[in-house]
């Protein structure tokens, strides 16, 4: 029994960091090139944009629910809350190639960079890029697959608490991860419906996400988080300068 428990365990690892790896550079290609048109279901303007919304809302509805304390007691409960990170990893990874598989093109273009400002703006998706690695950086010590609980629980080692962190871009902003985010949906040089329809949906769940975050953490670190929000905007920096 002990030996399928640690298979097990490794499986999920495997899993969840072959996943996540592929889903997240599928995301980027799909950003950066827009919709590869994978799954064509012959609708019209109007289908694909209500169906791609539907795609939206389908992840949107997996990736909170999931963090939320609720299931993650759930989680606890019936299989042990070392595995939530992992397979809420396995079930967003799953769900955004189905979105980025199924996402419906439309053909007609709103709006389309030429000459330097498209470089320009293909310049900028890369330093995001780079952003994002220096926000991820500065969380160090930063599990984003949620593999190290189960690799701690096979090892027989306790995991280490959360901790508040006031490094690089969170010297800023409270939610730099987020922020480049939502700059990097809208670093393209070539807007159609469906793009527009993504950019406006999925920035919108991004902002409201960070103010359910807020909660957790305020409840989570308690009058230390509480300081920090008071001292640092939520998504946009005040200044050049750090705040901290």
């Amino acid at each position: 029994m002990r030996y399928l428990k640690t298979v097990t365990g490794y499986a999920i690892i495997l899993i969840a960091g072959l996943l996540a790896q592929a889903s997240l550079l599928a995301l980027g290609l799909f950003l950066f090139h827009g919709s590869f048109g994978l799954m064509d279901l012959s609708m019209n303007d109007t289908g694909s944009l209500v169906f791609n919304a539907f795609l939206s809302a389908l992840f949107f509805a997996q990736h909170s629910g999931m963090v939320r304390k609720r299931f993650r007691h759930w989680l606890a409960r019936s299989i042990g809350k070392e595995f939530h990170g992992a397979l809420f990893t396995i079930a967003s990874g799953m769900v955004l190639l189905m979105v980025i598989i199924f996402w419906q093109k439309t053909p007609v273009m709103l709006f389309s960079a030429q000459g330097m400002m498209r470089w320009l703006i293909r310049s900028v998706y890369f330093l995001i890029i780079a952003g994002f690695a220096w926000g991820a950086c500065s969380l160090q010590p930063f599990d984003p697959m949620g593999l190290t609980p189960i690799a701690n629980r096979l090892r027989g080692k306790a995991s280490a608490p959360m901790q508040l962190t006031f490094r690089g871009p969170y010297r800023w902003v409270r939610h730099p991860l987020y922020l480049f985010a939502i700059l990097i949906i809208w670093a393209s040089p070539d807007i159609t419906a469906d793009r527009l329809l993504l950019n406006f949906l999925w920035t919108a769940w991004i902002i409201a996400g960070a103010f359910l975050e807020e909660r957790d953490l305020a409840s989570y670190f308690g009058a230390a988080y509480r300081t920090y929000q008071r001292k640092t905007p939520m998504l946009i920096p005040k200044s050049f300068r750090p705040v901290l």
